[in-house]
């Protein structure tokens, strides 16, 4: 056998093992661990308001402008007095008590308005959710420094026949405007306690988990 000959054999089964090696591996990437207790707490991504939150607003000396406790409405509007149909869905607290106050500047000097998010009903965004294999697939709420083990102790944990090690995490790049695919280890997690699988989530993450298949 001539020496190239040989060669290309070698290469093409090196080849051959790496792709082998890959599909065993799995797609997506890994996130960095986080701490089972956050060494420092810190804020969420600032909230967006969804359809059917409760807000209040204030204006500053001029209490009949404001409103307690109203509601956005399914179109994603409120109303309060002197400002008719502000689409408020989609901003945060503070871009609507701009809007607002832009509205009422109209009728008075310099308002002064504020925001309050009396009740969240949780858009897609603010919510983290659990499919799959677990005891109760759920969406959840998403509260600032949660993370894997918090979302997993939510639903009670992996089902009898979870692949654990082979669920998957998909998350919205708003950067890249893309989903991105991230490997989950929730096997080693709840299992075996590996701290290095517990990992911090974001609003609107999706995690998925499969079924083994013996």
């Amino acid at each position: 056998m001539s020496n190239t000959r040989f060669t290309k054999l070698f290469l093409g089964s090196a080849l051959c093992a790496l792709t082998l090696a890959g599909c065993a591996s799995g797609g997506g990437k890994t996130l960095p661990p986080a701490s089972f207790v956050a060494m420092q707490e810190g804020p969420s991504e600032e909230y967006i308001i969804g359809p059917m939150d409760t807000l209040t607003v204030h204006v500053w000396r001029n209490p009949e402008l404001g409103a307690e406790k109203i509601t956005v409405r399914p179109d994603g509007r409120i109303t309060t007095p002197l400002v008719t149909d502000m689409p408020a869905v989609g901003k945060t607290p503070a871009m609507l008590a701009q809007d607002i106050r832009l509205q009422l500047s109209q009728y008075i000097e310099d308002p002064l308005v504020s925001i309050i998010v009396a009740e969240s009903n949780s858009t897609f965004s603010q919510q983290v959710r659990i499919i799959g294999a677990t005891e109760k697939p759920a969406s959840i709420s998403y509260r600032a420094n949660m993370t894997i083990l918090d979302a997993m102790i939510a639903v009670g944990g992996l089902s009898e026949f979870a692949a654990g090690n082979r669920a998957k995490l998909i998350r919205f790049n708003k950067e890249t405007g893309k989903q991105e695919e991230y490997k989950l280890r929730l096997n080693d997690l709840l299992k075996k306690g590996d701290t290095r699988a517990n990992v911090l989530l974001k609003g609107g993450d999706v995690i998925i988990i499969p079924e083994s298949m013996f």
